[in-house]
């Protein structure tokens, strides 16, 4: 995948289990990445050490401010696309509703439950 994050610290911020995989909801997230995210959500399947889908809230660049101060990314092995672009990607929860639903369709994982962990 190589569009991933390079995140070199975060804190976790919310845990969810969603069928066999663990998400976590990154923040105060520092990068050797071009990009300045505000928060990740990481989707890791159960007994794998890496994540095969990211979504992310980060600055947008300054030509599309206009529409909002922040973009609404997916990032996967086959996808890298930007969704969205408004200010409410950078509310902890606007975010972590709208990045839940999208892993799961992305995954095909509608028909599992989301369990917030922590």
């Amino acid at each position: 995948m190589q569009d991933r994050p390079q995140i070199k610290t975060a804190l976790p911020k919310q845990r969810y289990q969603i069928g066999d995989h663990t998400a976590t909801l990154l923040g105060e997230i520092e990068t050797d990445d071009e990009r300045r995210y505000h928060f990740i959500l990481a989707l890791v399947p159960m007994g794998e050490q890496e994540p095969v889908l990211y979504v992310t809230s980060e600055q947008a660049p300054a030509e599309r401010r206009s529409e909002g101060a922040y973009d609404l990314r997916v990032i996967s092995a086959s996808l890298t696309d930007v969704l969205d672009t408004a200010d409410r990607w950078q509310r902890l929860d606007q975010f972590a509703e709208q990045a839940l639903d999208l892993a799961q369709q992305v995954l095909g994982l509608r028909n599992q439950q989301v369990v917030k962990l922590m």
